[in-house]
């Protein structure tokens, strides 16, 4: 599996000058921000895609954006390519580097900068965590909406990069949603600053380009992001089906009905059972699918909301209804949903997928995905933001056996496959990385993908930001 995927082969010419880099980086940096002894760099060759790994030329970690900019400047100069890297929680090898290449870690960029209650907005340095901003201003009755499983890790500059979601993007959107602005560090070292506080900008929509360009275009280090009130009431209830197509079968007909809470999660039987054996969040094990639907509001809204979509439920055949009944017990069923990933990596080695989907769909391809996962011989764990339709199918395999590994990895294709041929597409939250690139000609036409790469080129002539991700390594050319 580890020889699958294709990386750009290493510049010789730059490895063999790599003792006079780390030199001439050192000069760029206080000494303890930058690693570069090969003992140091193990913890950097690889992120959340762990089947993948390449040990990088050097590590720098910046604590300001003028630091980010010299290193940026000096490895344009000597045509050194650049992998940025926020906390490294990438599911789709976003931050894998390889071995001619500076990564460039943003983790030591933690500050928040501005909070901004007359406008609502926080202004932080992209090493900040996604929920630190919650945190920051949670006493005050606001939240930061995106809330991506790993959020307690991953950071905003990560966040902006792959366009992050999470449970409650239902409601709020994703990353793109609730970004207003940020500072970019361009690929020479130059920084610039797009957007700002105001809801809207003047002008083309450069933050809409950079926000899930997945560190190509250049390096976020500040982003300014809305804040929003926090809901007079919320409450998730529980749903359980005899079967996945029930159940997602109920999705669409709950946003089919114009009804839109503010998070529908879904689970399948084995992964109810994993999820429940860490979390005991009170999952029913008796029933084959569940969903998670989180309404917000008043009380009085909050009830009629929960009365018309307990009413779509029993047109599925629901089997059990179960309101939360306390703030504890609240936690404790997002505490469930939100350790899915950990939970099932305390059982096996997996793959999470990443396709999205229409919701007219949902049953069909639930119904398709585990007869590819049965064609393999393989077990799958579903668990997903099925409000919109995205899918993470964790498909569970032996890392250490290579014949296992590449089962798991095909079915993973084919899956995200069927998603495109559904009408969906290959990534909803995790980017396209490397675990998606060379499946970027299944959706996108070759005119498609060559006009993607001509706005990737006009930022980054050279192809030195983030090499190997995202577009097939053919037919790519550097100025």
């Amino acid at each position: 599996m580890a020889d699958a995927i294709e990386f750009m082969q290493p510049d010789a010419a730059i490895l063999v000058r790599r003792r006079e880099i780390v030199e001439d980086l050192a000069e760029l940096l206080p000494p303890e921000r930058l690693v570069h002894e090969p003992f140091e760099l193990v913890p950097f060759e690889t992120d959340g895609f762990i089947a993948y790994r390449r040990r990088p030329l050097a590590v720098a970690l910046p604590e300001t954006t003028a630091q980010v900019a010299a290193v940026l400047k000096y490895c344009h100069k000597y045509g050194i390519p650049v992998v940025p890297r926020g906390a490294g929680t990438s599911l789709s090898g976003g931050a894998i580097p390889q071995e001619d290449a500076v990564v460039l870690g943003l983790s030591a960029m933690t500050r928040i900068l501005d909070i901004d209650y007359a406008n609502r907005t926080a202004t932080v340095q992209a090493g900040v965590t996604n929920l630190s901003i919650s945190d920051a201003v949670g006493a005050d009755g606001f939240f930061y909406a995106p809330d991506p499983s790993s959020q307690l890790a991953c950071t905003i500059g990560g966040n902006i990069g792959m366009n992050s979601g999470g449970a409650h993007c239902l409601k709020y959107g994703v990353t793109t949603n609730n970004l207003l602005g940020v500072k970019l560090v361009l690929v020479d070292g130059t920084i610039i600053e797009i957007g700002g506080k105001a809801l809207d900008a003047e002008g083309l929509d450069l933050l809409g380009l950079v926000c899930g360009s997945e560190g190509q275009l250049g390096v976020v280090t500040e982003a300014t992001v809305r804040l929003l009130a926090k809901p007079e009431g919320a409450r998730p209830v529980l749903f359980g089906f005899d079967s996945s197509e029930e159940a997602g079968a109920c999705v669409a007909d709950i946003i089919g009905a114009g009804i839109v809470p503010v998070a529908i999660e879904f689970m399948d039987k084995p992964a109810i059972e994993i999820c429940e054996a860490f979390a005991h969040a009170g999952y029913p094990l008796d029933v084959e699918a569940l969903l998670i639907v989180e309404v917000e509001g008043s009380e009085a809204e909050m009830e009629a909301m929960l009365a018309s979509i307990v009413e779509i439920a029993r047109r599925h055949g629901v089997k059990t209804v179960r309101e939360s009944q306390s703030a504890t017990e609240a936690a404790l069923i997002w505490k469930g949903r939100k350790s899915a990933f950990g939970a099932t990596g305390r059982i096996a080695d997996y793959i999470c997928m990443d396709g999205t989907v229409p919701l007219s769909q949902l049953s069909y391809v639930l119904k398709k995905t585990a007869e590819i996962i049965a064609r393999y011989g393989l077990r799958c764990a579903n668990v997903f933001h099925a409000g919109d339709g995205n899918m993470h199918p964790l498909i569970l395999y032996n890392i250490n056996d290579p014949e296992d590994a590449a089962r798991a990895e095909a079915a993973g294709m084919d899956i995200l496959k069927l998603c495109v041929d559904a009408g969906g597409c290959l990534t909803g939250e995790h980017g396209v990385g490397i675990e998606k690139r060379d499946l970027m000609r299944h959706q996108y036409a070759e005119v498609d993908l060559a006009q993607q790469m001509a706005v990737r080129a006009a930022f980054d002539p050279k192809w030195t930001l983030n090499p190997s991700k995202v577009f097939p390594l053919e037919g790519r050319t550097a100025a």
